[in-house]
């Protein structure tokens, strides 16, 4: 099942990230790999999620205060890590731009996630290794029209 919903939704992310005029095979290899770091929490394997972090690279949660670079993280999120998942995102929407000869990329996409609806940005860089995430920066979505009512309950002791 989860074969299937990574490659339904890999197709699905192929198909929004056509638009920027990239070669195919780096938009699927780019996917396939944040498919797979995303896959790698789904099942709680520790070595391939971190692995493929760059040891400085920072990961920006939900919360105000999270600002985790990668070992950090990986103490933080380690009871997590034993679970049989530690989360579980998704993507429905991926798009990608790709820079400095194609050593730098930047993606922006859409999750399903335990939260609801989450926006992400990731930023890659190409070395010895592959791909290898440098920073990721993960954000609650809320409507527009409930802010208000969001804020209320920032204000809640």
């Amino acid at each position: 099942m989860a074969l299937f919903l990574a490659f339904f939704f890999s197709n699905e992310v192929l198909a929004q990230s056509e638009k920027l005029a990239m070669p195919e095979e780096q938009i699927v290899s780019l996917n396939q790999f944040m498919d797979s770091w995303h896959l790698a929490a789904a099942e709680a394997n520790a070595e391939d999620f971190f692995g493929s972090m760059r040891e400085d690279a920072i990961y920006i949660g939900t919360d105000k205060t999270e600002r985790w670079l990668r070992d950090d993280l990986r103490k933080w999120s380690a009871k997590a890590f034993e679970r049989e998942s530690a989360w579980t995102f998704v993507a429905s929407e991926r798009n990608w731009q790709v820079h400095l000869d194609q050593q730098f990329a930047i993606c922006d996409e859409l999750l399903n996630t335990w939260m609801g609806p989450c926006r992400a940005t990731a930023v890659l860089t190409w070395g010895k290794e592959g791909w290898k995430i440098i920073h990721y920066q993960l954000s609650v979505t809320i409507d527009n029209e409930k802010i208000e009512s969001f804020k209320a309950l920032q204000e809640l002791p």
